[in-house]
């Protein structure tokens, strides 16, 4: 109880300087990396999250941070997800972010629909996309970062929810493979107010061969919606 009384007074103070966040409870296996290091540290209740950490929680882990102002995030099992991902970017920073990475990536293919995905770079040091195929244990470890995308979507952080989904969809194809996940980086575009961009990944989504007539039919209500709202 010291600590978290601690940390709480030092997050409070910290508020005014940048977006530390206050990890509130912890249970099970929960840990952070600092900075591009690959060492994980035991989390502990009362702990501040700088920037530049990374956030981990096992099978049976999960933990509740605090950000500025007061909002709580809950961290479910098997997730891992960046402390930097945690802020809402404006349309200007998220419109060059996505204008630099397709410029990065625009050479790159999908295997399975040919669909452009921007080539991000992770914010641990250098892009670590597997040049052979994925193991199980990469694998995991993709959808684990997975499992932190849809954190970062469903508490409204859309933006950078969709830049990291298309990180991850490239870093790992297979999880590509997967309706849900491409849907994803469509409604993310469309809530964080990119409806251009959200058209362009819905079209793209529509063209698989592999969907289902529900989903297809998913998708061309969403575009057929976009469509009125931009007035195309």
């Amino acid at each position: 109880m010291n600590r978290l009384i601690t940390g709480l007074m030092l997050f409070l103070a910290s508020c005014a300087l940048g977006q530390d966040i206050l990890v509130q409870k912890a249970q099970g296996d929960v840990s952070v990396r600092h900075g591009v290091a690959e060492l994980w540290n035991r989390v502990a209740v009362g702990d501040i999250l700088k920037t530049d950490d990374t956030m981990k929680t096992g099978k049976k882990g999960s933990a509740l941070l605090v950000v500025k102002g007061g909002k709580r995030i809950v961290l479910p099992s098997e997730v891992i997800v960046d402390v930097s991902d945690i802020r809402n970017l404006s349309q200007e920073e998220l419109m060059l972010k996505l204008t630099m990475e397709k410029v990065r990536a625009s050479s790159y293919e999908w295997k399975s629909n040919e669909m452009n995905i921007p080539d991000i770079k992770t914010p641990h040091g250098p892009d670590r996309s597997p040049s052979k195929p994925l193991t199980e244990n990469l694998l995991k470890v993709g959808k684990f970062e997975w499992n932190g995308t849809k954190v970062l979507y469903d508490n409204g952080y859309y933006s950078t929810s969709a830049l990291k989904a298309m990180e991850v969809l490239r870093r790992y194809p297979a999880l590509g493979d997967t309706f849900e996940n491409r849907l994803l980086v469509a409604e993310a575009l469309e809530k964080a107010n990119l409806k251009s961009e959200a058209l362009n990944e819905y079209a793209n989504l529509k063209n698989s061969d592999k969907l289902t007539s529900e989903e297809r039919e998913k998708v061309e209500s969403r575009i057929s919606q976009l469509r009125k709202q931009s007035g195309r």
